[in-house]
């Protein structure tokens, strides 16, 4: 019963989490207007939570193996909280919504995939455990599909900055929640490391393919998050229903847990490397599809749930692919130096956006960046080398594998 409960509170926050960051790309036309600032400035205060959120990760990991999920969910739940407040309240703070991008952050290193991830792991039993981190990432999918059209109807009814205090008690609530969270003391820990935390990291550094792979999560950011900082804007420009860019926000949610589930079965059939630049070049094809045809109602929505399909798939793959080379004992640290790319290349998609369409008005030359760095995603990803870089013989010491 217990790990019932983990499993179930875990999927809840990160829903909430996930759910509450993917759907903050809404309140970029009514706050702009409200507010008297230009797209380039919320769009920076969205990169800057994830910046934020990407340098965090691995310190609120640290804390967390050292004192216990919980304090650190609770704690993080209530800045994401503050830092929502903030947004509402930025009209009359001095730097409030910078402020808030920063507390959002952390908010949402503490509360995401980091730390519950890896609670529910070790949790698991063995046999299981692939499927348990599989749900737990679909939740936070499902929590797009619910939030985002739940904050396009709270905008309607309460205002942008209404709409805001409602968030703001949807991520407090994960404070509650995490009250429940205990992780389990007498899971046993794996045989210790080969090599120390340098080495390791020293060794992936070398490795080109891993190399070939960080740069290439840095733009599967790029385009994810430009597409929920910027799609509200983008289909208000072209016509387009405000409620559609709700529906379409929460549809990415619904398909992005059926693409995670599908593409973690076929990474333990087929390879993995293969899979991963195959979902960067469908996202590319379906970007250049969708400016191709008129925009209307329908094909934003097709375009949703299509790109939705793709949006999480990459994870399975990419923790996949570091196990299997590397190994689990410094797995933590190398996937989160690929998750810091990843955050960096949210952080210029979201600030690009803005800048561009402060400038020129229009969204076209961000569109075109999409496709290019998604093509180079793509051969990057293509080309990676997924050999393990070396071995340990039995005193420990690191040789090359043999050809």
């Amino acid at each position: 019963m217990g790990y019932r409960v983990l499993l179930v509170l875990s999927a809840l926050i990160i829903a909430i989490s996930i759910g509450l960051r993917q759907s903050l790309g809404l309140y970029m036309p009514p706050m702009t207007a409200a507010l008297g600032i230009t797209a380039a400035t919320f769009g920076f205060a969205i990169a800057v939570q994830n910046i934020v959120w990407g340098f965090a990760q691995p310190v609120v990991g640290a804390i967390a193996d050292r004192y216990g999920p919980r304090p650190v969910l609770i704690g993080t739940a209530l800045m994401y909280a503050g830092g929502l407040l903030l947004m509402a309240f930025s009209q009359t703070v001095p730097g409030g919504l910078q402020m808030g991008g920063i507390l959002a952050g952390i908010g949402t290193a503490g509360t995401g995939f980091g730390v519950l991830i890896g609670t529910v792991s070790r949790a698991a039993p063995p046999e299981i455990r692939t499927r348990t981190v599989g749900t737990v990432a679909a939740a936070a999918s499902l929590g797009t599909f619910a939030i985002a059209p739940l904050g396009q109807a709270l905008i309607g009814t309460l205002g942008w900055k209404g709409a805001l205090i409602t968030f703001a008690g949807l991520g407090a609530s994960m404070a509650v929640l995490a009250l429940g969270v205990r992780e389990s003391t007498n899971t046993p820990r794996a045989s210790g490391p080969k090599l120390n935390l340098r080495e390791a990291v020293a060794q992936a550094m070398a490795h080109r393919g891993y190399l070939f792979m960080t740069l290439a999560f840095f733009a599967c950011g790029f385009q994810l998050v430009f597409i929920t900082t910027h799609l509200p804007t983008y289909l208000a420009i072209c016509g387009v229903a405000p409620g559609v860019s709700g529906t379409a926000l929460g549809l990415i949610g619904l398909f992005n847990a059926l693409g995670t589930y599908v593409f973690g079965r076929l990474g333990s059939r087929y390879s993995q490397k293969r899979l991963l630049a195959m979902i960067y070049l469908l996202r590319t094809a379906i970007i250049g599809v969708f400016l191709a045809v008129p925009i209307a109602p329908t094909t934003v929505l097709i375009f949703a749930a299509a790109m939705g399909f793709l949006w999480l798939g990459v994870i399975p793959l990419v923790t996949g692919i570091i196990g299997r080379v590397f190994g689990l004992s410094h797995f933590n640290t190398l996937y989160g130096l690929v998750f810091l790319s990843h955050q960096v290349g949210s952080f210029f998609g979201a600030w690009m956006g803005g800048i561009i369409f402060t400038r020129m008005g229009n969204y076209n030359f961000a569109w075109a960046a999409l496709i290019v760095i998604g093509l180079t995603a793509f051969t990057l990803q293509w080309m990676m080398d997924e050999k393990p870089p070396r071995e340990n013989d039995e005193g420990g010491r690191a040789v090359p594998v043999p050809a």
